[in-house]
């Protein structure tokens, strides 16, 4: 691996390596065993997005491997042109992770640069929260992922499209419940099942799409930059609202799923935020090792 760009790019082993380095990278940061695998190595950190999840944790974990980050606080490609930033930092910097708008920056980042380019968040993917997903989904469910459905309740969109490029190469079985005209990128869901071993299923039946999950996700229904499209989303969502009696239709040992920041309220109510099932809160501290295991493969 050079980049993380998508995914869709790995194997299946590449995920499964870097699922188990963050359970052990996990592991030794709760006994306060030191792993500095980048001792006097830095990262760039490009934020274009406002953020806490991202930002605490990349910055944390490559101080954790033993690095230091570099905040840098832009609009790609307005200043100057995005090859021309990253021939700069890749003069000065071990890496570079970038949560942006347009995702074709962050592919221009890895097209100029040397330095490995980790792509933190874009309008199109999230393979980083999805590796972490993955791990706290393995922590409450087993390694065994064939066996398991994943019902994702909301907009087809970054996050959803990432779970659609794993379950591409590993045996996930995932589907979308969303209301009709918000299903997603369809080129990226026809590549997926294109080598899926399990089933990749889209519906707008709550009922049918919850039956037998072991997981239920969502996501906020308007993403940064559709902040116009707000009322129009919460009009065509609210019937998709996880709340308990839409947590009933699935296992009754189904967990519940949320990349965060949460929208209590709209897209989930209190009563599954925090109740015994939701474990959104494990994904988040997994940001920290599941990024630190991308960090440390990619520029170790």
């Amino acid at each position: 691996m050079k980049d993380l760009i998508s995914l869709a790019d790995c194997t299946a082993d590449q995920i499964l390596g870097l699922l188990d380095l963050a359970d052990e990278l996990k592991a030794k940061q709760h006994a306060g065993e030191p792993h500095r695998m980048l001792a006097g190595k830095s990262l760039a950190m490009i934020f274009e997005k406002p953020s806490l999840r991202t930002r605490v944790t990349f910055q944390t974990g490559i101080f954790q491997l033993g690095g230091q980050g570099v905040l840098i606080d832009t609009t790609l490609g307005k200043r100057e042109s995005v090859p021309d930033v990253a021939r700069n930092l890749d003069r000065w910097v071990d890496g570079i992770m970038a949560r942006t708008f347009s995702h074709h920056h962050v592919i221009e980042l890895a097209e100029y640069a040397e330095a490995p380019v980790i792509n933190a968040l874009t309008d199109l993917l999230h393979p980083c929260q999805i590796l972490a997903d993955t791990q706290a989904l393995r922590e409450h469910k087993g390694h065994d992922l064939d066996s398991l459905k994943l019902a994702f309740v909301g907009d087809g969109n970054n996050v959803y499209h990432s779970w659609v490029n794993l379950a591409a190469k590993l045996p996930l079985n995932v589907t979308l419940v969303c209301p009709e005209g918000y299903e997603g990128d369809g080129a990226i869901l026809a590549a997926a099942r294109a080598t899926a071993k399990g089933r990749l299923d889209v519906t707008h039946d709550l009922e049918e799409g919850l039956r037998d999950a072991d997981a239920v996700y969502t996501d906020v229904w308007a993403s940064m930059g559709q902040e116009e499209e707000t009322a129009v989303r919460e009009k065509a969502f609210a019937p998709y609202q996880v709340n308990g009696a839409v947590m009933a239709l699935a296992k009754p040992d189904a967990v519940f799923m949320h990349c965060l920041p949460a929208h209590r309220g709209s897209e989930v109510t209190d009563e599954v935020m925090d109740g015994p099932r939701c474990i959104a809160f494990d994904e988040a501290e997994n940001r920290l090792h599941a990024q630190k295991a991308v960090m440390a493969t990619l520029m170790g």
